[in-house]
């Protein structure tokens, strides 16, 4: 399967998905700020997801390019078991937008983990985004193969950004 997503369709097809996730999601955006989602009748921060995801024993990756804004850092301070669990890392010269969930499904597009991206924003506020939503397991590969080489610092080497880098992969 591949779908072609766009605009509201992260919100409904992307994000839906992560909360069913079983054993891994990794993330890889160049942006990160304070994500809202639905959970029933309530609004709840995506962190929120992904620290019941922690708790239920899956293994998260979140990579992005510059620390998040003050509303993120705020609702990042609620859930303590991200602060340990949580597998965090930054590369400033990440631009792509990726998700790998259990290895089996991946999101590769344009949106960034953000309200305008991929949250609730409505129709009038949010980001014209596009991107694939696939199981192909070419393209699942592919899309894991090149976040994990960015997380592992296998791209460190060649990097001539080292200055920007504060919190250095390797």
């Amino acid at each position: 399967m591949i779908q072609y997503i766009a605009d509201m369709e992260h919100y409904t097809k992307v994000l839906s998905l992560c909360e069913k996730v079983n054993h891994d999601l990794w993330i890889g955006t160049a942006d990160l700020k304070d994500l809202y989602v639905g959970d029933g009748t309530k609004v709840i921060p995506f962190l929120s997801v992904l620290d019941k995801l922690l708790k239920r024993g899956v293994d998260v990756r979140l990579l992005h390019a510059k620390e998040p804004g003050e509303n993120f850092r705020e609702d990042f301070d609620k859930y303590p078991g991200l602060w340990s669990r949580l597998e965090r890392r930054l590369c400033p010269r990440v631009h792509f937008k990726i998700m790998v969930l259990d290895c089996t499904t991946a999101y590769i597009g344009s949106a960034n983990l953000t309200g305008a991206g991929m949250g609730m924003k409505g129709e009038n506020n949010r980001n014209f985004e596009a991107g694939i939503l696939t199981d192909e397991p070419l393209l699942v590969d592919a899309a894991a193969d090149h976040l994990d080489s960015v997380w592992q610092g296998r791209r460190c080497t060649g990097c001539k950004r080292k200055a920007f880098c504060g919190d250095r992969i390797s």
